[in-house]
């Protein structure tokens, strides 16, 4: 199932999230520039290095580059084309309401830290890995985690392609970020031991359980607010 847009309107102009997806195109641009050893390099150096994280050692001192951002750089960079186009379609769709309900600079550190929780959970799993972790798909997770509790209702158009059926069709937002989280459960929990298919399921767990951990979070201080009694203190310093 591939979404191609959803029918949730907003009430400002996402700068932020068409900030994030220029920023993406032109680095990958850049890269397709680069001579292919060049870009290999460019690759492991802006990558998220789990053995070099642990231990502070940069395994490819021939571009300088401080290891401890590599979690930041690495959301940055991207492996091909369709991983790229994957990621962006995904953040064009849902980052708008997203952004929407924080406000730029509050969506702006969300969209960062959700991607640190992704790089967090994928080196729990795989602390000595020496493959690049790139993209930012484990970012963007955390905008579906933060949409699937915000709009669970909102209507997808969804293309599926199952074998001789191929329809267009609108699907709930829940039905559609559900289906995508337990796909990221089971091929996670087949991958353990395993290579993963060069994918970074823990990665998109840990970036989906963030965004959906702090919207119910904020949702819920909001509802103590809310229910909180009222500061009677200048009516009770009136008469006492």
């Amino acid at each position: 199932m591939i979404p191609l847009k959803d029918d949730n309107p907003t009430k400002t102009v996402p700068v932020i999230t068409y900030g994030l997806i220029a920023i993406n195109c032109l680095v990958y641009f850049y890269q397709m520039t680069l001579p292919i050893r060049t870009e290999q390099l460019f690759v492991y150096q802006f990558g998220l290095i789990p053995t070099e994280l642990i231990h502070l050692t940069d395994m490819t001192p021939s571009i300088p580059f401080p290891v401890f951002l590599s979690p930041f750089s690495s959301m940055f960079v991207h492996g091909d084309l369709m991983h790229l186009i994957g990621n962006m379609l995904y953040l064009w769709i849902f980052g708008n309401n997203v952004e929407d309900y924080f406000g730029h600079v509050k969506f702006l550190a969300f969209y960062l830290l959700s991607g640190l929780a992704a790089v967090a959970l994928f080196i729990v799993f795989q602390p000595y890995g020496e493959t690049p972790l790139v993209g930012a798909s484990g970012a963007i997770a955390g905008i579906l985690g933060a949409y699937l509790v915000l709009y669970p209702r909102a209507r997808i158009l969804t293309f599926i392609w199952i074998l001789f059926f191929i329809r267009i069709i609108w699907l709930p937002a829940i039905f559609i970020l559900g289906y995508w989280f337990v796909i990221q459960i089971i091929m996670a929990a087949s991958s353990v031991g395993g290579t993963g298919g060069g994918v970074a399921w823990f990665a998109h767990i840990g970036g989906f359980l963030f965004g959906w951990l702090v919207i119910r979070f904020r949702r819920k201080r909001a509802r103590q607010k809310s229910n909180s009694p009222k500061d009677n203190s200048s009516y009770y310093d009136r008469w006492h």
